[in-house]
């Protein structure tokens, strides 16, 4: 069997998931493929780029036309001819086309997405437009079983699985006791106001108010940088540092070497980094905005939740975790690495295998006729416009 995953990007956490399925399918009799269609205007343009996967490694997607695109892909696709296409979802480029070519050539199509339809506001044509496409993959890849209440009532015979948004977890382990008396929470994020990070600050002045002896550490960087540092002096913050841009290889080490995990974002479709918290043994303190939470923290055992918008409900969230007594901290520590110890590469691969097995005794998902008319002319986009606000 030939499998190819398709996505507009592949880098960052996709590169260590694709190096792992391909060992582990290839025990299995499968060859996986992977091809990024655009090398340039990607959101993660600090890590380099795989040129070998690139369909356009000198191209944003602006610089193309969409008969460029289409001719480009699907000459690719007919050459390497796979059994099964794993693609994002059909807003993206990737996910409408390779659906598209999948329905004409009688292939199977896996559809992975991270967003939630309910967390983004569309008009019920629109909706209705993007079901019926969607429809038309032969399964969905979600992170996580309290995904699939998304989709009620729009597959007939829905065929779900789960635990892509995994993340290399070894890479944050770090030999050693994880102690709770660096009276030191972390925030890794970009500067950008989806963050949420105002809030963040305000809250850490209820905090200062309190507490004199925790400290905030801020590790990122972007376009609110210096709103962030003149509204800390503005509020009289005292302890709040802010790391800049620490080196990937470098944040296992300061992730073990605080007590605690925050972040405040106001939406967060996944939020890979708070597996990587958790990765590094942190309890977790998380906005109930972040989809990761669903799954990710169970209030009181491993962290504890808050409103984005509430300041007040912030810093008493916060301030739960700082009044807990060492053991309380340590078994929430013990609790994260339980929760994502089961969210690995290894389970990964293990729900893939199962689905694609079941995939090959079964006939490719017939077009319905809405879904393959709307499918003809819609070959999706590649707006991130939004990730930096």
């Amino acid at each position: 069997m030939k499998v190819l995953i398709l996505h507009n990007d592949l880098r960052v956490y996709w590169k260590g998931r694709i190096k792992y399925l391909r060992q582990f399918l290839a025990q299995h009799g499968i060859t996986l493929y992977a091809i990024e269609l655009f090398g340039k205007g990607s959101p993660y343009s600090f890590d380099p780029l795989d040129s070998d996967n690139c369909l356009f490694p000198d191209k944003k997607y602006t610089d193309l036309t969409r008969a460029e695109i289409t001719n480009t892909l699907f000459g690719k696709l007919d050459e390497i001819n796979p059994d099964v296409i794993i693609g994002g979802s059909i807003v993206f480029y990737s996910g409408a086309l390779g659906l598209r070519w999948c329905k004409q050539q009688g292939k199977k199509f896996i559809m992975f997405d991270d967003g939630k339809p309910s967390n983004i506001k569309r008009n019920a044509f629109v909706q209705f437009i993007k079901d019926a496409i969607t429809t038309q993959s032969d399964a969905l890849w979600l992170p996580s079983k309290d995904y699939d209440a998304e989709y009620d009532g729009v597959f007939k015979d829905p065929l779900f699985f789960h635990g892509y948004n995994t993340i290399d977890n070894q890479l944050f382990k770090i030999d050693g006791d994880k102690t709770f008396d660096h009276k030191s929470l972390i925030c890794v994020a970009r500067f950008v106001e989806i963050k949420n990070l105002e809030n963040l600050l305000r809250a850490w002045q209820v905090i200062e108010q309190q507490n004199d002896t925790y400290k905030l550490s801020l590790i990122g960087s972007g376009p609110l940088h210096d709103k962030l540092v003149n509204l800390t002096t503005e509020l009289g913050l005292k302890r709040v540092d802010f790391l800049g841009i620490i080196p990937n290889g470098d944040i296992p080490a300061y992730l073990f070497n605080a007590d605690a995990f925050v972040l405040a974002s106001f939406a967060e479709s996944w939020g890979l980094v708070v597996n990587e918290a958790m990765a590094a043994g942190l309890p977790l303190l998380l906005s109930n905005k972040i989809n990761a939470s669903v799954a990710l923290l169970t209030e009181g055992e491993n962290g504890f939740v808050f409103s984005p918008d509430d300041v007040e409900n912030i810093a008493s969230q916060i301030m739960k975790f700082i009044n807990l007594d060492q053991s309380a901290k340590k078994a929430m520590s013990k609790r994260s690495l339980e929760i994502i110890n089961a969210m690995n590469y290894e389970n990964m691969g293990v729900e893939l295998l199962a689905v694609l097995n079941k995939m090959a005794t079964q006939k490719s998902k017939k077009a319905t006729f809405p879904g393959s008319l709307f499918l003809r002319y819609w070959s999706g986009s590649y707006n991130t416009a939004g990730w930096n606000k």
